[in-house]
């Protein structure tokens, strides 16, 4: 109750962390439901070639013939999946690998914090790329193998979920989410080590809960506003890795389309001669708003869940 308090009084102080997370509201609606109102399809082709923005197509056209505002808009529903997706498996290995070692302590401690130090040393984002590329042909065909075993046993809506699956889409969001777990795991565990030895997780040893209630019931609550803060830091990073891989042509692949494929495209038509201006300034002006209000929501909840602060 106390940090519920603490959070309204931040929030209620704070008018512009209420506004950019009612800016991250409107732009996840207008991405998932206002794409539908657009008039087209994301993988509609035309002959209306780099057209500039005008009432038929408000965002302009790119190099396809594709309307860029739907472009934009399916762009950001794959890129915030991705993002959302991302942190979730990086929250989950994060929080239960940090609690674990700084909750056992000891060697199992020290053992778990050196691989996580070796794990820092590697270049991560260059091991997601090769791994990604590796592994786009065999996940490809285990997916397919898969959607024809549920054919065969008369599961269709299995087989078609399966089959379904972009297997690129699948390993980014996966391996992205393991490479961002790091600096989670290294938080949580300080924030054990400290938590562990006060007096109330002392009395549940003594009552005689076990370590998984210790953890759950006791641990884990003390460490919701951590998680929530590091949740709104880790998207943009998460995003913006997704967004470098796909400028670089080893994300995402057409008729996918992200904000870091859409940047992508606009950067190879930028030239002396003429500028496609509306091809980079919409989907990277969109990104950066993006990435500006998460980055301040990161900041405001930090300030709001923290118990050393007073306002």
């Amino acid at each position: 109750m106390k940090t519920a308090h603490l959070f309204y009084r931040v929030v209620r102080r704070d008018p512009f962390l209420v506004a950019c997370g009612l800016f991250l509201i409107l732009v996840v609606l207008v991405s998932f439901v206002g794409i539908h109102f657009t008039g087209y399809t994301y993988d509609q082709i035309s002959d209306d070639s780099l057209l500039r923005p005008s009432r038929a197509h408000w965002f302009g056209t790119d190099v396809n013939g594709h309307d860029l505002l739907t472009r934009t808009l399916y762009g950001a529903q794959i890129s915030l999946f991705v993002a959302a997706t991302g942190t979730l498996v990086s929250l989950t290995v994060g929080v239960t690998y940090g609690m674990i070692s700084g909750y056992a302590g000891g060697r199992v401690d020290n053992l778990m914090m050196r691989i996580v130090e070796i794990i820092y040393s590697l270049p991560t984002l260059v091991l997601v790329i090769v791994i990604v590329t590796s592994l786009d042909d065999p996940m490809t065909t285990f997916l397919k193998s898969t959607g024809e075993w549920c054919t065969g046993l008369g599961l269709p809506g299995l087989a078609g979920f399966f089959t379904g699956i972009n297997p690129r889409l699948l390993l980014i969001v996966g391996f992205l989410g393991l490479t961002e777990w790091l600096t989670m795991a290294r938080i949580i565990r300080g924030q054990v080590l400290v938590l562990k030895e006060q007096p109330f997780v002392q009395a549940s040893f003594a009552l005689g809960q076990s370590h998984f209630q210790i953890l759950w019931r006791h641990l884990l609550p003390n460490l919701l506003g951590i998680v929530i803060v590091y949740l709104t830091l880790t998207i943009p990073a998460i995003m913006l890795d997704e967004s470098f891989m796909s400028f670089l042509g080893v994300g995402l692949q057409p008729p996918l389309a992200s904000w870091g494929t859409l940047i992508s495209d606009a950067a190879f038509l930028i030239n002396p001669i003429r500028l496609y201006w509306w091809m980079l300034i919409f989907p990277g002006g969109l990104m950066t708003l993006t990435l500006l209000a998460l980055n301040f929501l990161g900041d405001g909840l930090r300030d709001a869940l923290d118990p050393r602060v007073k306002k």
